[in-house]
Protein backbone atom coordinates (compact mmCIF):
# COMPACT_ATOMS: atom_id res chain seq x y z
CA UNK A 1 0.00 0.00 0.00
CA UNK A 2 1.22 3.61 -0.19
CA UNK A 3 3.01 5.25 1.91
CA UNK A 4 3.62 9.02 0.73
CA UNK A 5 2.31 11.18 -1.95
CA UNK A 6 4.03 14.05 -3.42
CA UNK A 7 2.84 18.07 -4.77
CA UNK A 8 4.18 20.96 -5.61
CA UNK A 9 4.12 23.96 -3.54
CA UNK A 10 4.30 24.30 0.10
CA UNK A 11 2.28 22.87 3.35
CA UNK A 12 -1.13 24.41 3.25
CA UNK A 13 -1.38 24.79 -0.84
CA UNK A 14 -4.18 23.52 -2.52
CA UNK A 15 -2.38 20.34 -3.43
CA UNK A 16 -1.73 19.51 -0.20
CA UNK A 17 -5.09 19.69 0.88
CA UNK A 18 -6.04 17.86 -2.14
CA UNK A 19 -3.50 15.27 -0.61
CA UNK A 20 -5.15 14.99 2.71
CA UNK A 21 -9.02 15.16 1.08
CA UNK A 22 -7.98 12.23 -1.13
CA UNK A 23 -5.63 10.20 1.06
CA UNK A 24 -5.92 11.14 4.39
CA UNK A 25 -3.20 7.95 5.50
CA UNK A 26 -0.80 8.58 3.22
CA UNK A 27 2.06 11.41 4.20
CA UNK A 28 2.68 13.84 2.32
CA UNK A 29 5.55 15.45 0.97
CA UNK A 30 6.39 19.05 -0.27
CA UNK A 31 8.33 19.28 -3.62
CA UNK A 32 9.95 22.98 -4.97
CA UNK A 33 8.63 21.77 -8.62
CA UNK A 34 6.64 19.98 -10.83
CA UNK A 35 10.13 18.66 -12.13
CA UNK A 36 11.06 17.54 -8.51
CA UNK A 37 7.45 16.00 -7.44
CA UNK A 38 8.03 13.59 -11.21
CA UNK A 39 11.54 12.85 -9.50
CA UNK A 40 10.52 11.86 -6.07
CA UNK A 41 7.73 9.62 -7.95
CA UNK A 42 10.18 8.01 -10.40
CA UNK A 43 13.08 7.01 -7.89
CA UNK A 44 10.85 5.56 -5.77
CA UNK A 45 10.83 7.79 -2.65
CA UNK A 46 7.44 8.96 -3.07
CA UNK A 47 4.29 6.44 -4.34
CA UNK A 48 1.89 8.49 -5.62
CA UNK A 49 1.81 12.35 -6.87
CA UNK A 50 -0.84 14.88 -6.91
CA UNK A 51 -0.91 17.03 -9.92
CA UNK A 52 -2.71 19.67 -10.75
CA UNK A 53 -3.99 19.85 -14.20
CA UNK A 54 -6.31 22.43 -15.25
CA UNK A 55 -8.57 25.12 -13.37
CA UNK A 56 -12.13 25.66 -14.77
CA UNK A 57 -11.40 29.31 -14.48
CA UNK A 58 -7.71 29.66 -15.35
CA UNK A 59 -7.03 27.06 -17.60
CA UNK A 60 -4.73 24.27 -18.28
CA UNK A 61 -1.66 24.66 -15.24
CA UNK A 62 1.09 25.84 -17.39
CA UNK A 63 3.88 23.32 -18.34
CA UNK A 64 2.18 20.00 -17.27
CA UNK A 65 0.91 19.27 -20.56
CA UNK A 66 4.80 19.09 -21.55
CA UNK A 67 6.31 17.51 -18.68
CA UNK A 68 3.42 14.96 -18.41
CA UNK A 69 3.86 12.61 -21.32
CA UNK A 70 7.89 12.70 -20.71
CA UNK A 71 7.74 12.01 -16.62
CA UNK A 72 7.33 7.85 -16.80
CA UNK A 73 5.02 8.22 -14.99
CA UNK A 74 0.92 6.76 -15.74
CA UNK A 75 -2.10 8.53 -14.38
CA UNK A 76 -3.73 6.54 -11.94
CA UNK A 77 -6.74 8.65 -10.78
CA UNK A 78 -8.32 12.24 -10.97
CA UNK A 79 -9.52 14.54 -7.70
CA UNK A 80 -11.37 17.71 -8.07
CA UNK A 81 -10.73 19.82 -5.66
CA UNK A 82 -13.18 22.99 -5.11
CA UNK A 83 -10.67 26.16 -4.70
CA UNK A 84 -11.62 28.96 -1.83
CA UNK A 85 -9.09 31.63 -0.65
CA UNK A 86 -8.78 33.55 2.60
CA UNK A 87 -7.44 36.80 3.20
CA UNK A 88 -5.22 36.53 5.77
CA UNK A 89 -2.42 38.76 7.76
CA UNK A 90 -0.35 38.72 11.04
CA UNK A 91 -2.57 39.55 13.91
CA UNK A 92 -3.60 42.88 14.41
CA UNK A 93 -3.62 43.66 10.92
CA UNK A 94 -6.11 45.27 8.66
CA UNK A 95 -7.38 45.50 5.09
CA UNK A 96 -7.70 49.21 5.32
CA UNK A 97 -4.05 49.68 6.74
CA UNK A 98 -3.11 46.82 4.26
CA UNK A 99 -1.07 47.83 0.91
CA UNK A 100 0.18 44.80 -1.05
CA UNK A 101 -1.51 41.22 -1.31
CA UNK A 102 0.97 38.28 -2.22
CA UNK A 103 0.03 35.07 -3.66
CA UNK A 104 0.51 32.75 -6.87
CA UNK A 105 -0.28 34.88 -10.48
CA UNK A 106 -3.23 31.93 -10.50
CA UNK A 107 -5.07 32.83 -7.14
CA UNK A 108 -4.48 36.78 -7.61
CA UNK A 109 -6.29 36.33 -11.27
CA UNK A 110 -8.94 34.22 -9.31
CA UNK A 111 -9.73 37.20 -6.77
CA UNK A 112 -9.75 40.22 -8.85
CA UNK A 113 -12.53 41.84 -7.68
CA UNK A 114 -11.51 41.80 -3.73
CA UNK A 115 -8.00 43.09 -4.71
CA UNK A 116 -9.45 45.93 -6.90
CA UNK A 117 -12.04 46.72 -3.94
CA UNK A 118 -9.66 46.71 -1.35
CA UNK A 119 -7.32 48.86 -3.53
CA UNK A 120 -4.31 46.78 -2.77
CA UNK A 121 -1.72 45.87 -5.08
CA UNK A 122 -0.84 42.55 -5.88
CA UNK A 123 2.61 41.14 -5.90
CA UNK A 124 3.62 37.15 -7.39
CA UNK A 125 4.71 34.53 -5.24
CA UNK A 126 5.60 31.77 -6.30
CA UNK A 127 3.08 29.61 -4.33
CA UNK A 128 -0.20 30.51 -2.08
CA UNK A 129 0.77 28.49 1.09
CA UNK A 130 4.47 29.77 0.41
CA UNK A 131 3.29 33.64 0.38
CA UNK A 132 1.43 32.78 3.86
CA UNK A 133 5.00 32.04 5.58
CA UNK A 134 6.52 34.70 4.14
CA UNK A 135 3.63 37.05 5.52
CA UNK A 136 4.30 35.65 8.71
CA UNK A 137 8.22 35.80 8.43
CA UNK A 138 7.89 39.61 7.09
CA UNK A 139 5.50 40.63 10.16
CA UNK A 140 4.29 43.99 8.38
CA UNK A 141 0.67 44.27 8.72
CA UNK A 142 0.98 45.68 5.29
CA UNK A 143 1.54 42.85 3.47
CA UNK A 144 -1.46 40.18 3.14
CA UNK A 145 -1.70 37.28 2.00
CA UNK A 146 -4.28 35.12 -0.23
CA UNK A 147 -4.11 31.46 0.62
CA UNK A 148 -6.30 28.53 1.46
CA UNK A 149 -7.39 28.34 4.85
CA UNK A 150 -5.44 25.69 5.70
CA UNK A 151 -2.53 27.86 5.52
CA UNK A 152 -3.73 30.37 8.42
CA UNK A 153 -3.57 27.81 10.60
CA UNK A 154 -0.14 26.55 9.69
CA UNK A 155 1.63 29.70 9.85
CA UNK A 156 -0.39 31.55 12.38
CA UNK A 157 -2.16 34.60 10.36
CA UNK A 158 -5.40 35.98 10.77
CA UNK A 159 -8.42 35.74 8.68
CA UNK A 160 -9.28 39.11 7.38
CA UNK A 161 -12.17 37.66 4.93
CA UNK A 162 -13.12 33.80 3.82
CA UNK A 163 -13.94 32.74 0.35
CA UNK A 164 -12.61 35.84 -1.63
CA UNK A 165 -12.43 34.14 -4.79
CA UNK A 166 -14.61 35.69 -7.35
CA UNK A 167 -16.10 32.67 -8.71
CA UNK A 168 -17.66 30.00 -6.15
CA UNK A 169 -17.65 27.35 -8.61
CA UNK A 170 -13.78 27.76 -8.98
CA UNK A 171 -12.45 24.19 -9.17
CA UNK A 172 -9.21 22.69 -9.37
CA UNK A 173 -8.91 19.02 -11.35
CA UNK A 174 -5.87 17.05 -10.40
CA UNK A 175 -4.42 14.16 -11.46
CA UNK A 176 -3.03 11.03 -9.60
CA UNK A 177 0.11 9.79 -10.96
CA UNK A 178 2.07 5.97 -10.06
CA UNK A 179 4.96 4.58 -11.80
CA UNK A 180 2.68 1.94 -12.90
CA UNK A 181 3.59 0.28 -16.26
CA UNK A 182 0.48 -1.47 -17.17
CA UNK A 183 -2.86 -0.33 -18.23
CA UNK A 184 -5.97 -1.41 -15.62
CA UNK A 185 -7.79 -4.47 -17.12
CA UNK A 186 -11.75 -3.16 -17.96
CA UNK A 187 -12.80 -5.39 -14.98
CA UNK A 188 -10.64 -3.81 -12.62
CA UNK A 189 -12.51 -0.30 -13.17
CA UNK A 190 -16.38 -1.62 -12.97
CA UNK A 191 -17.81 1.91 -12.99
CA UNK A 192 -16.97 5.07 -15.55
CA UNK A 193 -13.20 5.07 -16.84
CA UNK A 194 -11.24 7.93 -18.28
CA UNK A 195 -8.52 7.49 -21.17
CA UNK A 196 -5.96 10.03 -20.92
CA UNK A 197 -3.57 10.34 -24.02
CA UNK A 198 -1.05 12.55 -26.37
CA UNK A 199 -1.01 11.75 -30.21
CA UNK A 200 0.39 14.30 -32.93
CA UNK A 201 -1.21 14.87 -36.24
CA UNK A 202 -0.07 13.87 -39.67
CA UNK A 203 1.12 17.25 -41.50
CA UNK A 204 -2.09 17.20 -44.39
CA UNK A 205 -4.79 19.19 -44.82
CA UNK A 206 -7.42 18.43 -42.62
CA UNK A 207 -5.31 16.06 -40.26
CA UNK A 208 -7.01 17.25 -36.65
CA UNK A 209 -10.32 17.09 -38.27
CA UNK A 210 -9.90 13.37 -39.22
CA UNK A 211 -8.13 12.30 -36.37
CA UNK A 212 -11.17 13.13 -34.44
CA UNK A 213 -13.77 12.01 -36.24
CA UNK A 214 -13.51 8.62 -34.96
CA UNK A 215 -14.88 9.72 -31.91
CA UNK A 216 -17.55 11.75 -32.79
CA UNK A 217 -18.38 8.30 -35.21
CA UNK A 218 -18.65 6.28 -32.24
CA UNK A 219 -20.16 8.63 -30.06
CA UNK A 220 -16.89 8.38 -27.69
CA UNK A 221 -17.25 11.46 -25.42
CA UNK A 222 -14.26 14.00 -25.42
CA UNK A 223 -14.14 15.97 -22.36
CA UNK A 224 -10.69 17.95 -23.01
CA UNK A 225 -8.52 18.78 -25.62
CA UNK A 226 -5.47 20.63 -25.28
CA UNK A 227 -2.88 21.77 -28.23
CA UNK A 228 0.68 22.37 -27.59
CA UNK A 229 3.94 23.31 -29.98
CA UNK A 230 6.60 20.43 -29.70
CA UNK A 231 10.00 22.42 -29.38
CA UNK A 232 10.68 24.89 -31.43
CA UNK A 233 8.65 23.60 -34.08
CA UNK A 234 5.99 25.57 -35.67
CA UNK A 235 4.67 22.82 -37.83
CA UNK A 236 4.72 20.47 -35.01
CA UNK A 237 1.68 19.85 -33.11
CA UNK A 238 0.67 17.51 -29.98
CA UNK A 239 -2.75 17.13 -28.94
CA UNK A 240 -3.71 16.04 -25.21
CA UNK A 241 -6.67 14.70 -24.54
CA UNK A 242 -9.45 13.33 -22.06
CA UNK A 243 -12.38 10.72 -23.20
CA UNK A 244 -14.74 8.78 -21.41
CA UNK A 245 -14.40 5.37 -21.70
CA UNK A 246 -11.61 2.46 -21.12
CA UNK A 247 -9.71 1.20 -24.57
CA UNK A 248 -11.24 -1.77 -24.29
CA UNK A 249 -14.75 -0.51 -24.88
CA UNK A 250 -16.07 -1.29 -28.43
CA UNK A 251 -16.63 2.47 -29.16
CA UNK A 252 -13.48 3.85 -27.74
CA UNK A 253 -11.57 1.13 -29.27
CA UNK A 254 -12.59 1.90 -32.71
CA UNK A 255 -12.26 5.52 -32.29
CA UNK A 256 -8.43 5.01 -31.12
CA UNK A 257 -8.08 2.46 -34.22
CA UNK A 258 -9.26 5.08 -36.28
CA UNK A 259 -6.67 7.83 -34.81
CA UNK A 260 -3.97 5.36 -35.86
CA UNK A 261 -4.62 5.93 -39.77
CA UNK A 262 -3.98 9.88 -39.25
CA UNK A 263 -1.65 10.41 -36.52
CA UNK A 264 2.05 9.59 -36.15
CA UNK A 265 2.35 9.06 -32.56
CA UNK A 266 -0.75 7.89 -30.25
CA UNK A 267 0.49 7.81 -26.35
CA UNK A 268 -1.98 6.72 -23.53
CA UNK A 269 -1.13 7.98 -20.31
CA UNK A 270 -3.65 6.36 -18.25
CA UNK A 271 -6.84 4.91 -18.14
CA UNK A 272 -8.44 5.26 -14.42
CA UNK A 273 -12.04 5.62 -12.74
CA UNK A 274 -13.68 9.20 -13.19
CA UNK A 275 -14.12 10.70 -10.43
CA UNK A 276 -17.68 11.03 -8.67
CA UNK A 277 -17.32 14.79 -9.34
CA UNK A 278 -18.41 14.38 -13.04
CA UNK A 279 -21.20 12.07 -12.45
CA UNK A 280 -22.64 15.24 -9.91
CA UNK A 281 -21.77 17.86 -12.32
CA UNK A 282 -23.60 16.00 -15.41
CA UNK A 283 -27.12 15.71 -12.83
CA UNK A 284 -26.48 19.05 -12.16
CA UNK A 285 -26.00 20.00 -15.66
CA UNK A 286 -29.85 17.90 -16.75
Amino acid sequence: MAQKIAYQGEPGANSNIACKQMFPELESVPCASFEDVFEVVSSGDADLAMIPIENSIAGRVADIHTLLPHSGLQIVGEYFLPIHFDLMGIPGSTIEAATEVHSHIHALGQCRRLIRDAGLRPVIAGDTAGSAREVREWNDPRKLSLAPPLAAVLYGLEVLASRVEDDPSNTTRFVILAREKELPARETLPGPAMTSFVFRVRNVPSALYKALGGFATNAVNMTRLESYMVGNEFSATMFMADVEGHPEDLPLKLALEELDFFTTEVRILGVYAAAEYRAVQAAAAV
